[in-house]
C-alpha cells in the first residue's frame, strides 16, 4: 500500500524537513541541477529500497529531475519518517512503507516497489535485491546500487555463489561514502540516538564499541570526544591494534560484558552480545546497535533470562533479571541512530546520495556492458564529489604542476 497522505498537515511538515535537509546537500543539489539539464535517467524507473528520511527524499527528487520514474520503499522497519513520506507522495513520487510496519508488510512493500519493473534499482542491506534474486518478481534490472557495508558483504556472497545476475555498485566503498558517512554519520548520529532515548551523561562512563571498522571508529571516536572511556571488542587484529594505538583498551567480550556501561554493537555479525555476557552485565547496563540488521543483540537469550520487561522511555525497554539486575535495550536492537534518532546529518549524507545518483546515471550509461559482479563506483566520480563537497567547506584542491607530474610518472627519482 502507498503511503497516507489523508493528512494534508502531515505532508507539510515533511516538506519543511525535506527543504531544511536540502539546503545543507549542496553536492546533491549540483548533481540534481545537472540532471534537470541533460536527462540522462529519461524513460528509466528507478526502485529504491532506503530509509525514508528527509535526506533520501532530496535524493529521489534529483532522480526525478533527471527523468527517473523513481518509487521509494523502507530498508527498515523503524527508520520511516512517516512526515517524510507524506511529502514525497504529494510531490508524485510513490512509497511504500510506514514506521512500525511488521515483517509481512516490510516484505509486501519491497514487493511492491519491484511490481514496478525497475531498470535500476538502489538498496540500503540488500533486501530488495535478495527478494528480487529469489522470488523473480520481475525482468533483472540493468543494475543495482548498495549503500552500507552489510549489504556489500551479503552481495559479494551472492556473486560468489553465482547467484548474482547483473552488476552492482557498492557505493558504500566509495572513499566519500564510508570515510565520510560510517565514521563521522555513524559516530554523531548513534550517540545521538542513545541520548535521545535515554538522557545519559556520557562522560565518565565506560562506552564498550563492539567491531571497530570505519563505522565503529567513528562511534569511539565521538564517545571518546564526550568524554568517556572506549573499550573497543575486535576480531580482526590489525583493526585491534589501531583501537590501542588510538588510545583505547581492547578488550574481550567477556571482559567488556563486566565493566561496560554502555554497548554499542557495529559489527554487521550475529549474536555479538549473547547470554553470557547479560549474565554478567552490570545493574543499569545499556545496549544498542548500530549494525544494519537487529541481529548483534541476542535478545531472544536475555528475554529467556529476564523475569519482566516494560517500556521505560521512548525507544527505552528495561529488562529485569532474577537478581534484580536491569539491562536496559534501544530501539528493540534496531538501527539506533535511525530508529531513536533521525539518522546521520544531512551534511554527510549529501556525499553518500550524491554517489547513488551518479552510480545510477554510470548503470544506465554502461551497465550492460558490466559482469554480475560487485562494482565500484568509478575513481572520478567519488573525486568529483569531494571536490564539490570541499568548495562548499571554503577548501581548494591545489595543483600538479607539469615538472611535479612529469617527476611522479618517472623511474628516475631522487637528488
Amino acid at each position: 500500500m502507498k503511503h497516507d497522505i489523508a493528512d494534508p498537515a502531515l505532508a507539510e511538515a515533511g516538506a519543511l524537513r525535506v527543504e531544511w535537509a536540502g539546503r545543507r546537500m549542496p553536492v546533491l543539489a549540483t548533481v540534481r541541477e545537472r540532471f534537470r539539464r541533460e536527462q540522462p535517467l529519461a524513460g528509466k524507473r528507478i526502485a529504491a529500497c532506503l530509509h525514508v528520511t528527509a535526506e533520501t527524499a532530496n535524493l529521489m527528487l534529483a532522480l526525478r529531475a533527471g527523468g527517473a520514474e523513481a518509487v521509494l520503499c523502507a530498508s527498515n522497519p523503524l527508520s520511516t519518517q512517516d512526515d517524510v513520506a507524506a511529502a514525497l507522495v504529494a510531490e508524485g513520487i510513490p512509497v511504500f512503507a510506514v514506521r512500525g510496519e511488521d515483517a509481512d508488510t516490510y516484505y509486501s512493500h519491497i514487493r511492491a516497489a519491484l511490481e514496478t519493473e525497475p531498470h535500476v534499482t538502489m538498496d540500503d542491506g540488500a533486501d530488495l535485491v535478495t527478494v528480487l534474486l529469489e522470488e523473480r518478481p520481475c525482468p533483472d534490472p540493468i543494475g543495482s546500487t548498495e549503500e552500507t557495508t552489510t549489504g556489500v558483504i551479503r552481495l559479494r556472497a551472492m556473486a560468489a555463489d553465482g547467484v548474482l545476475r547483473f552488476p552492482v555498485v557498492a557505493v558504500n566503498d566509495s572513499d566519500t561514502k564510508h570515510l565520510f558517512d560510517n565514521r563521522h554519520g555513524t559516530g554523531q548520529s548513534s550517540l545521538d540516538g542513545i541520548l535521545r532515548a535515554t538522557n545519559i551523561l556520557f562522560a565518565g562512563k565506560t562506552v564498550v564499541v563492539v567491531g571497530y571498522g570505519d563505522c565503529g571508529v567513528g562511534v569511539a571516536s565521538r564517545a571518546a570526544g564526550l568524554g568517556a572511556r572506549v573499550a573497543v571488542v575486535e576480531v580482526d587484529p590489525v583493526r585491534a591494534l589501531s583501537a590501542a594505538m588510538e588510545g583505547h583498551s581492547v578488550v574481550t567480550a567477556d571482559e567488556a560484558a563486566r565493566t561496560g556501561d554502555v554497548f554499542v554493537t557495529v559489527t554487521g555479525n550475529l549474536h555479538v552480545l549473547r547470554g553470557e555476557h547479560f549474565d554478567v552485565m552490570k545493574d543499569g547496563a545499556i545496549l544498542a546497535n548500530a549494525g544494519h540488521f537487529d541481529v548483534e543483540l541476542d535478545l531472544t537469550e536475555l528475554e529467556k533470562r529476564a523475569v519482566q520487561k516494560r517500556r521505560i522511555r521512548h525507544e527505552l525497554d528495561e529488562w529485569t533479571m532474577p537478581d534484580g539486575r536491569r539491562i536496559l535495550v534501544v530501539s528493540e536492537g534496531r538501527l539506533v541512530n535511525l530508529s531513536a534518532a533521525e539518522g546521520h546529518p544531512a551534511d554527510v549524507m549529501d556525499m553518500s546520495f550524491s554517489n547513488q545518483a551518479l552510480a545510477a546515471e554510470w548503470l544506465v550509461a554502461n551497465g550492460d556492458d558490466l559482469d554480475p559482479q560487485v562494482h565500484r563506483l568509478p575513481e572520478h566520480l567519488d573525486a568529483e564529489v569531494a571536490t564539490i563537497a570541499l568548495e562548499h567547506l571554503g577548501g581548494a584542491v591545489e595543483t600538479l604542476t607539469s615538472e611535479q607530474e612529469r617527476y611522479l610518472s618517472s623511474w628516475r627519482q631522487g637528488t
